[in-house]
């Protein structure tokens, strides 16, 4: 083989080496992302409780640390002047996730909705709602959304 060949490959080996090794850094840096995420409520009756679950999928590279859940209503006049921010988000309960691979999780958020709580917000609760999350990765990197999934309460 000529020497111009054999430098030739190997710069290129360098090249695409460098672009592989940028790659794989570059991924590292992403912050937390949620797949396959919803929202199922169940309005109690008199007979029983009602209830909001939320599940989604968390990857990140570093391994998945929390994730913040939060449901409000989309025609609140409180948020529709203040919008949620990651800050208030932090301080609010977290969903339970468990691993199902090295930088995944599978997590999900349930709260009970009993019948006195629905009928002393009846008519503020009724209309469609957002989930807002925090998930944060092992390494401390965060990706907030007000309104990672939808529901309808009736």
């Amino acid at each position: 083989m000529s020497r111009r060949i054999i430098l030739g490959s190997a710069a290129a080996l360098v090249v695409l080496g460098g672009g592989g090794a940028f790659a794989l850094a570059h991924a590292g840096e992403q912050p937390p992302a949620l797949n396959n995420s919803t929202a199922r409520y169940t309005a109690p009756a008199s007979d029983r409780e009602g209830s909001l679950t939320f599940t989604t999928d968390v990857t990140a590279a570093s391994g998945v640390k929390s994730l913040k859940v939060l449901a409000w209503p989309a025609d609140s006049p409180v948020l529709a002047k203040n919008p949620l921010t990651q800050k208030e988000l932090a301080a609010v309960e977290s969903a339970t996730c468990k691993p199902t691979g090295d930088d995944t999780a599978h997590c999900t958020y349930t709260v009970t909705v009993t019948a006195a709580e629905s009928a002393e917000s009846a008519e503020s609760a009724k209309g469609l709602w957002h989930v807002a999350t925090l998930a944060t990765a092992d390494n401390g990197d965060t990706s907030f959304n007000d309104k990672t999934a939808t529901f309808t309460a009736d």
